[in-house]
């Protein structure tokens, strides 16, 4: 399978958009391709940033098989990703968690977390209170879970057990000297190499786990930059 094909796009006053593509195949069974528009400016027009579809072909004649909403699936899939490595690298008794950002992502990444680890409390955190308030009281309402907005990232990350990550930031969030021992820091927004969502100092200290390293040392700014900068080998 090879790494995703990314192409940026320029979008006349707003921050440039990133197409990506990811094909796969099965020999002379599948064939399937999911196109992701990836558009930081919907955030001002209420729209989600990241519209997506999955193409499904025959691998023998080539014929269209299906056509898949993407959003749903790339919400579900890289939640379920989430969970699974927080269920190999997480404590046993990880009881609060933190969201960082309040995309579509975010209550999935609740409830998926919330299904592996006895999750007591979520907070989440974005930059923009009101919809953090609002993500929140979604969260609670899918999971029956007690959830509501940070009041600081600081302070939320200090306390956190797992911190999950899913922004389309260009600049640290997460700071390696605010995390407390043990905790787990699961980073999903950095699909490209000059995004971050944390600083060299939480690559420094960390002991990390990637799902393939081809795609997390050409495309993962996190990974790539602490490489870069020498925090990571």
């Amino acid at each position: 399978m090879p790494v995703r094909h990314h192409h940026n796009m320029h979008v006349p006053g707003e921050p440039d958009a990133t197409m990506l593509l990811m094909p796969a195949w099965i020999p002379g069974e599948h064939i399937g391709v999911k196109i992701v528009n990836v558009m930081p400016g919907n955030s001002q027009r209420g729209l989600p940033a990241i519209a997506a579809s999955y193409l499904l072909s025959d691998g023998k004649t080539g014929e269209m098989l299906a056509m898949i909403d993407g959003g749903e699936l790339t919400a579900r899939r890289t939640a379920a990703a989430s969970a699974l490595a927080a269920d190999y690298l997480a404590r046993r008794d990880a009881a609060e968690l933190l969201i960082v950002g309040t995309g579509r992502l975010a209550a999935n990444l609740a409830e998926a977390h919330a299904a592996v680890r006895p999750i007591e409390r979520i907070f989440v955190w974005g930059r923009d209170i009101d919809r953090a308030v609002h993500k929140a009281e979604a969260i609670s309402r899918a999971t029956g879970i007690h959830a509501e907005a940070a009041v600081t990232l600081e302070g939320a990350v200090r306390d956190a057990d797992i911190v999950s990550t899913c922004t389309l930031s260009s600049q640290p969030l997460i700071r390696g000297d605010w995390l407390k021992p043990g905790a787990h820091l699961d980073l999903v927004g950095a699909f490209k190499p000059e995004m971050r969502e944390c600083d060299d100092e939480a690559m420094r200290i960390a002991e990390v786990f990637v799902d393939t390293r081809d795609g997390a040392t050409t495309e993962g700014g996190d990974i790539v930059q602490a490489i870069h900068n020498g925090a990571l080998s």
